[in-house]
């Protein structure tokens, strides 16, 4: 393909909180160029997560050999992390871009159609956050994923919420002190003050932390740590289950802590479990495709 060329193609971008991928295909799925930049999260703002997305696309254009100008033949799929959030649609809407034509999801959404090569079905995302959704005959279907604290259970936020409870309750004697939980409370130098002032500014993604400390001690038998992912993965079944019963045919497991949450799953809702075909950016050049077809 030379500077010259019209040809259409499509862009499928994954902007999430910790970065961003954009991929460059052409209209028969061919994959011409990859790029990656910062985060891009809505709520870190619009117009720096459209930063992020344009730079993810330029470098995946400077990968595939193209010019900047190039991205006026492309349409483009978005997915970003937050855009649920009131007013943040409009935005998007409102602003300029550079692409032929542009659509905006919300990151678990493309994820979801990503998981099942574009067909139906659900996926669990268990991260810093949790999140179960699905595509049933058209219709998405949404269950749980409001936001730690309020919601999110059974994710890594939770669980470093529920350790660090826990092991207040243990320091002051009104539950049973275990090596977890006195590890939970070296983090604060043992003083229960310390967990105060850290909590004022502590986000989702600090809590988080505490997650794999709860993995590890739950594997070495630790009880109060094996109670919380106990009551974690009850909490990640139900949302597998609850999509299934609204009739998504196959649920994909997904997100950073979801290999180590699955073998403490109950075991229905393992047997429900298929591998994922493919990732989020899948799932938005599938959509930059359909409206491909459409312009």
């Amino acid at each position: 393909m030379h500077d010259g060329d019209t040809r259409a193609l499509v862009i499928g971008v994954d902007g999430g909180g910790s970065g961003c991928r954009a991929r460059l295909a052409d209209a028969e799925g061919r994959v011409l160029g990859c790029g990656r930049a910062g985060p891009a999260a809505v709520r870190l703002g619009v117009d720096r997560a459209m930063a992020a997305v344009e730079q993810a696309c330029r470098a995946a254009l400077i990968d595939a050999g193209l010019p900047d100008r190039v991205l006026g033949n492309a349409d483009a799929a978005v997915g970003l992390a937050g855009l649920r959030r009131k007013g943040a649609i409009e935005q998007l809407m409102a602003r300029r871009h550079p692409f032929r034509s542009v659509r905006y999801f919300d990151d678990a959404t493309i994820a979801c159609i990503g998981a099942h090569g574009g067909g139906d079905g659900g996926i669990v995302i268990v991260g810093t956050g949790s999140v179960g959704i699905a595509m049933v005959d058209g219709r998405e279907i949404r269950v749980g994923g409001y936001g730690f604290p309020i919601s999110d259970e059974g994710s890594g936020a939770d669980l470093g919420l529920r350790a660090i409870r826990l092991a207040l309750r243990a320091s002051d004697g009104r539950a049973p002190a275990t090596p977890f939980t006195r590890e939970v409370m070296s983090r604060f130098r043992d003083d229960a003050y310390e967990a105060v002032s850290w909590m004022d500014g502590a986000t989702a993604t600090d809590y988080a932390t505490f997650a794999p400390l709860v993995m590890q001690h739950a594997r070495d038998g630790d009880p109060a740590a094996r109670r919380i992912l106990g009551a974690a993965s009850e909490h990640i079944g139900a949302l597998v289950r609850q999509l299934i019963e609204r009739g998504a045919p196959r649920i994909a497991l997904l997100g950073g802590l979801a290999a180590a949450m699955e073998p403490w799953l109950p075991p229905d809702v393992q047997s429900l479990l298929s591998p994922s075909q493919g990732d989020a950016v899948d799932g938005a050049l599938a959509l930059a495709r359909r409206a491909a077809e459409r312009n």
